[in-house]
């Protein structure tokens, strides 16, 4: 099989080198199972430093399981959760929240076409507020950086958080691509999670450099909400198979990419490539009309509009995703080891494609 040079998915790239030598250095003698480990607790003392000293993290083995569980421990059996129609939590978890946890999605058109939610997107959806025969709204869920590697400011997540609250909703936020948010913020973790308001987020590690390493943080577990959550994750985890024996080695993962800053030192390349990247593809785009760009992306994926035999000759040598095949909108996504000779490249193979 041919190989393709990669700017399909952040989870094709490698394991880092550091992640590894974690792994391999927790590999010496008998740990206590079922998170009882020396990692994990070190995992409670990294997402502290993160997030704040009531933080509380669940390892778990994918982002999926990340997500559903975030909510499933949240909400009532008949709860619904708000989120965009782009969320990866609507179309891009294989209907898990609906099957394993009975969870209603509630989707907003994306009606700004950025990825992002507002509150003036929110309000419209908060109704007929215990009418039985309606889901009742329990959560709202964003994703920071979004599916269309924008991102949410503090101020942003703030604002929904407090709507959120004045509705006795539950704020989630997917951070799949968190350490791309915190980058291209150039700010905490805690300024646009705990901070502002947020009560649990799925922390991505696999995307980011791990092997298979994702948790979800309670920001304050002595909370109302939080003990709430905290209570029920252990026996949700465990009944939804993602309880892992041997912890350890999904902590030190974890470790691995947090503890030491890490995390954010990968995410920065990624989305530095990406900027290249968008730099390169607008530049083409001046020069032509088979190349459209129109978003701005400050995490790690670019979205060019491309006529359909540009695409289809890149991909004789490079691997991406169609996104808005109505249109022609394809995703190019970085990763932590994309690099800038393989932008050139690109530019060049592009510039042929179209004929400049």
């Amino acid at each position: 099989m041919h190989k393709r040079t990669n700017l399909a998915s952040d989870n094709y790239a490698p394991v880092h080198p550091r992640v590894l030598e974690a792994l391999a250095r927790v590999n010496e003698g008998p740990e206590p199972a079922y998170g009882a480990d020396s990692e994990t607790e070190r995992l409670q003392q990294t997402v502290q430093q993160m997030f704040g000293k009531k933080a509380k993290a669940f390892p778990v083995f994918n982002g999926t399981a990340a997500n559903v569980l975030s909510l499933q421990s949240a909400l009532p059996s008949w709860g619904a959760v708000i989120c965009l129609e782009s969320a990866h939590l609507n179309l891009d978890e294989g209907g898990a929240p609906e099957k394993v946890a009975g969870i209603k999605i509630w989707y907003v058109q994306n009606s700004r076409g950025d990825g992002k939610l507002s509150p003036e997107m929110v309000k419209p959806e908060l109704k007929d507020v215990g009418f039985v025969h309606r889901a009742q709204q329990s959560a709202l869920s964003i994703t920071n950086s979004t599916e269309y590697g924008t991102v949410y400011q503090p101020q942003e997540v703030a604002e929904l958080a407090k709507l959120a609250k004045a509705n006795n909703l539950v704020m989630h936020l997917d951070g799949a691509r968190l350490a791309n948010a915190a980058s291209a913020l150039g700010t905490s973790f805690a300024s646009f999670t705990s901070e502002a308001g947020v009560d649990v987020i799925s922390m991505g590690g696999t995307k980011i450099g791990g092997m298979i390493a994702e948790a979800v943080v309670v920001m304050d577990s002595e909370s109302e909400v939080g003990s709430r959550i905290a209570h029920a994750m252990p026996f949700l985890r465990k009944t939804d198979m993602q309880l892992s024996s041997k912890m350890r080695y999904v902590s030190a993962q974890l470790n691995a990419l947090y503890e030491s800053g890490l995390a954010l030192e990968l995410a920065q390349q990624a989305n530095q490539m990406a900027t290249l990247l968008h730099e390169r593809v607008s530049e083409v785009a001046s020069k032509t009309d088979k190349v459209v760009l129109n978003l701005d992306s400050p995490a790690n994926a670019v979205f060019p509009i491309m006529d359909r035999e540009v695409a289809q000759k890149l991909r004789e040598t490079w691997s991406f995703y169609d996104w808005d095949e109505s249109i022609g909108q394809v995703r190019l996504m970085c990763s932590w080891n994309t690099t800038s000779d393989e932008i050139a490249r690109f530019e060049k193979d592009l510039r042929e494609a179209c004929g400049i």
